[in-house]
């Protein structure tokens, strides 16, 4: 890499720097940024090594919330007992992130800046509500996840601010919690279709339900047209048909190397219908 790298081994350094070299390339884990590099996608003439920067790493409960340091590796979300007890389908989402080289130096943090559609474990931020902590010299400041991307790889982040923290609210204990992800291969392979899913039932009614979908659309989205359809609705057959043909409308994938939209269209549609039957069946009440 011929390029000036910087390693700060505190959060202000690291912000002098950014504020100093507003374009300078971040790199964490370097899963991501490898690839790039070796790809010629990218000739960076600085970067901004962060790996040493131990203010960001940890994940710890705050109240309600998780929270989760931008240099949590996928290792770390998969072996820590706060993410399994209150958050299963996050570990279940790290697990399906390459091998474990991978899991052991991807970072959280990497893979909210990478801002790919089919980034995996991006949709349980975003169906949590999670909240970002950006740094910068000028100061820190919040942003919620899903109000974060802007468009594809645009995000509402100033050059010179870093992410540093996630801050993810905990599912209530009767919340239903789903993931499924569809790939050529179960991991070690981009997502065609990823979906995450929060489910609430008061009595026989879906008193509240939550639906994020990657790898169809510029960004990872939500679905509120759909969660809206279902939301104070008892469950049947045919609602659930209308929440499958509501999402088919709502996503708006497109054709490319590894699927065609028509594909992530029915697919989306059937992982979805697939968690409501699963509710449905389940005849959980309260």
């Amino acid at each position: 890499m011929s390029a000036s790298v910087y390693s700060p081994t505190t959060l202000q350094e690291a912000g002098r720097l950014l504020a100093q070299y507003p374009g300078i390339t971040v790199l964490a884990g370097g899963t991501d940024l490898m690839v790039a590099l070796n790809a010629h996608v990218i000739s960076p003439t600085q970067v901004l090594d962060i790996w040493r920067l131990n203010e960001l790493r940890g994940i710890e409960r705050q109240g309600n919330h998780l929270v989760l340091g931008a240099l949590t590796t996928y290792t770390q979300l998969i072996e820590s007992e706060p993410v399994q007890k209150h958050l299963p389908i996050l570990v279940e989402s790290a697990r399906s992130v390459g091998a474990s080289q991978i899991q052991n130096r991807g970072t959280v943090g990497g893979n909210i800046a990478n801002a790919s559609p089919a980034g995996d474990t991006l949709p349980i931020f975003a169906v949590c509500d999670a909240e970002l902590e950006l740094y910068s010299v000028r100061g820190q400041r919040r942003v919620p996840f899903n109000a974060f991307y802007l468009g594809y790889k645009k995000l509402a982040k100033e050059p010179d601010e870093l992410i540093t923290r996630v801050f993810v609210p905990i599912p209530s204990p009767g919340i239903r919690q789903f993931f499924r992800k569809v790939g050529t291969r179960r991991a070690q392979a981009i997502s065609k279709v990823v979906m995450a899913c929060l489910a609430q039932f008061q009595g026989k009614l879906l008193q509240e339900i939550g639906i994020a979908v990657g790898s169809v659309a510029p960004t990872i989205i939500r679905a509120p047209r759909t969660e809206a359809l279902l939301r104070g609705q008892q469950l049947a057959p045919e609602l659930i048909q209308q929440a499958r043909e509501s999402i088919m409308q709502e996503i708006k994938p497109i054709s490319d190397v590894r699927s065609t939209a028509e594909y992530r269209r029915i697919v989306t549609g059937n992982i979805l219908a697939r968690f409501l039957m699963e509710l449905d069946s389940s005849g959980q009440e309260g």
